[in-house]
C-alpha cells in the first residue's frame, strides 16, 4: 500500500501495528495517572517537543506511558507554543512485566556513557547501576542526563517502562548483600571464563520466567586481578568470556545483554 495512501486516510503521525490497527507515532513517557478520559498537562520541554518540533496540533494523536498502567491512546485537546494538554482516550497495550536484567557498569567518559544508557534501555535492561572500580576513569555520573537517555530510548523502542536508576556505588559496596538468586554474569577480559554460551548453558535447562539475572562490565581498562579474584570468589557470581577479540567496555556491555537476552531473557518471546 502507498504510504502517501497510508498518510491521507490514517494520519502523517499514525503507524500500522501487527493486528492491522494503527496508532500514533509520536510516543511519550508521562508521571501522569493514565485511564479513559484523564487530562495530562505536558511539562513545557514535551510541550514545546509536540507543538514545535512535531508540529502537531489539536486533534492529533500520541501515544502515552507511565510504566504502570500500559500504552493509551490520546490527543491533543489544547495546544500553544508554550503549553499542551492532552485528553486520554483508548487503551493500546495493557501493562506487563518486562525483562528482569541488571547492569552493573564501570562508567565511562560522558558521551560513551550516554551511549550506553540508550542503547542497554532498548536493550531491555530493567536496572543500570555506576560501580566504581579501581581502574575506572570517570569520577561523575549524571544520572539526570542518563535518566533523559532512557526515557528517549524507552519512548523509541515501545518499551512499556524505564530502567530504574541506581545511585553510583563502590563495586563491593553494590554487592553487599546482594539478593542470591539473582546471578550475576561477570564479563571476564581475563581470557580464563568459559564463552558466555558454554558457561551458561547449564541455566538453560532449568530457567524459568521468574529467574533473575545482572551482567558486570568492568572500566576501558579492566578489572584489577585481585577484584578479579574476588569476584570469581563470590557464589552469586559467573565467569564468562566474550569471544576472542578485546572489546571496548560500552560494547561488551551491548553484547553481553545481547547474549543474556537471547539465552535466557526476553528475546526467547515474540514481540507481541
Amino acid at each position: 500500500m502507498p504510504e502517501n495512501f497510508l498518510a491521507e486516510h490514517t494520519g502523517a503521525e499514525s503507524r500500522a501495528t501487527p493486528d492491522g490497527s494503527y496508532q500514533p507515532r509520536t510516543r511519550l513517557h508521562v508521571e501522569a495517572l493514565l485511564a479513559a478520559g484523564a487530562l495530562v498537562d505536558l511539562p513545557a520541554p514535551q510541550a514545546h517537543y509536540l507543538t514545535n518540533v512535531m508540529r502537531l496540533k489539536a486533534g492529533d494523536g500520541v501515544c502515552l506511558f507511565n510504566g504502570r498502567d500500559g500504552e493509551w491512546r490520546a490527543r491533543i485537546d489544547a495546544a500553544t507554543r508554550k503549553s499542551c494538554r492532552l485528553v486520554v482516550d483508548s487503551l493500546l497495550r495493557a501493562q506487563r512485566d518486562e525483562s528482569d536484567l541488571w547492569l552493573l557498569f564501570a562508567p565511562l567518559k560522558k558521551a560513551r556513557t550516554d551511549y550506553l544508557a540508550e542503547k542497554a534501555t532498548e536493550l531491555g535492561a530493567s536496572l543500570l547501576w555506576p560501580v566504581y572500580t579501581r581502574r575506572t576513569v570517570a569520577e561523575r555520573v549524571n544520572l539526570d542526563r542518563l535518566r533523559a537517555n532512557a526515557v528517549e530510548a524507552a519512548e523509541q523502542s515501545e518499551r512499556l517502562t524505564l530502567p530504574e536508576l541506581r545511585e553510583p556505588a563502590k563495586l563491593f559496596d553494590a554487592l553487599h548483600g546482594w539478593p542470591a538468586e539473582r546471578r550475576l554474569i561477570l564479563c571476564d577480559e581475563s581470557g580464563r571464563a568459559k564463552p558466555i554460551a558454554e558457561a551458561l548453558t547449564p541455566l538453560l535447562t532449568g530457567a524459568k520466567p521468574g529467574d533473575s539475572y545482572a551482567l558486570l562490565i568492568g572500566p576501558e581498562g579492566g578489572f584489577a586481578a585481585d577484584e578479579l579474584d574476588a569476584l570469581r570468589k563470590l557464589p552469586f557470581v559467573i565467569p564468562v568470556g566474550l569471544g576472542p577479540r578485546v572489546l571496548r567496555a560500552d560494547t561488551a556491555a551491548l553484547a553481553g545483554l545481547a547474549c543474556l537476552q537471547a539465552l535466557v531473557g526476553d528475546w526467547r518471546q515474540s514481540r507481541n
